[in-house]
């Protein structure tokens, strides 16, 4: 069964610094690509960071420079670390295969003050 639990998110103000954190199991990691998306209100969900089961990255160009995606394979987990956060990446944030996989965890609430 694939389960996804993402982790880390809260509320900070402009310019401030967040790692979120994904705990992936039931054979959705491996050496699947694996990417961090967002969901903003109003807003379709987007795929914001990706990376390979080998490590290559990459990054939509709102978020390069500021965002490091990584990855874990012998935990199983997916990171992004997120610096100099803007109000305009406040959105919930998944985590997910790439494609996405036809479930979806809870998500973590980021929210950027300005």
């Amino acid at each position: 069964q694939v389960r996804l639990v993402e982790s880390g998110g809260g509320l900070v103000q402009a310019g401030g610094s967040l790692r979120l954190s994904c705990a992936a199991s039931g054979n959705i990691f491996g050496m699947n690509a694996m990417g961090w998306y967002r969901q903003a209100p109003g807003k379709q969900r987007e795929l914001v960071a990706a990376i390979t089961g080998f490590g290559s990255t990459t990054y939509i160009d709102s978020v390069k420079g500021r965002f490091t995606i990584s990855r874990d394979n012998a935990k199983n987990t997916v990171y992004l670390q997120m610096n100099s956060l803007k109000p305009e990446d406040t959105a919930v944030y998944y985590c997910n295969k790439i494609p996405a996989y036809n479930y979806w965890g809870q998500g973590t609430q980021v929210t950027v003050s300005s």
